[in-house]
């Protein structure tokens, strides 16, 4: 059965002070290739009939997502995609 999912991410203009320090992080286990981190959550929404990405849009916009200061995608995915890209 397809789900949504909705990506959620602080806008580019809001400091991320977790994805500072990941980066900051990143040099003490010898990675020094990446310029910026952000860090973002997925929330995963399944409908009991066929995804409904106009309801998923309101969900989101109205309580998962601060629109201040947040910006939001919402997408259709099928469930046997894995979720964890090392599969």
């Amino acid at each position: 059965m397809p789900r949504v999912v909705v990506d959620v991410m602080l806008k580019p203009e809001i400091l991320d002070p977790q994805g500072q320090a990941v980066a900051n992080a990143l040099p003490r286990l010898g990675v020094s290739d990446v310029a910026s981190v952000r860090i973002g959550r997925r929330i995963e929404i399944e409908f009991t009939g066929e995804p409904d990405l106009d309801r998923a849009r309101e969900i989101a916009d109205k309580l998962l997502a601060n629109p201040v200061i947040e910006d939001f995608t919402v997408r259709v995915v099928e469930t046997d995609e894995p979720v964890d890209a090392r599969q």
